[in-house]
């Protein structure tokens, strides 16, 4: 029986953080706090809501990248990136993979939204069948 590790929000924050090249000062001066309280947080497992939509607009993403933030999604893009081939040029990432999970959340987002649309015009046209019955 395997248990599901909850998400380490702090851990998160941190990491995000650190792949913005922020440092715990700057990111407690764009919230209104201190280095020791930015501290603590990156130590929680939870953070509460109004917090964590402050340091999200800090740090320039979505909640839900905090939320959701995967190590191992980065090092998927930077690795699928990297031309490990015999040439001597060294093709690194030339972005910032956190943006990438950010475009893909917007984009995944955009879609969402375009269903749902869909679905209301559905439900619109069903309603206008139903009533000339």
């Amino acid at each position: 029986m395997s248990t599901v590790k909850p998400k380490h929000i702090g851990r998160n924050i941190s990491r995000i953080r650190e792949l913005r090249d922020m440092k715990q000062e700057a990111l407690a001066i764009a919230i209104g706090t201190n280095q020791q309280s930015i501290s603590i947080i990156e130590g929680s497992e939870s953070v509460d809501e109004e917090k964590l939509k402050k340091i999200a607009q800090a740090l320039g993403v979505p909640v839900e990248v905090i939320r959701n933030f995967s190590e191992e999604a980065v090092f998927n893009i930077m690795g699928n990136t990297y031309d490990n081939g015999s040439s001597s040029v060294n093709h690194g990432c030339t972005f910032n993979p956190l943006d990438k999970l950010i475009e893909s959340y917007e984009e995944n987002k955009k879609l969402y939204q375009q269903l749902i649309q869909a679905e209301k015009e559905k439900v619109a046209l069903l309603e206008k069948l139903l009533d000339k019955k």
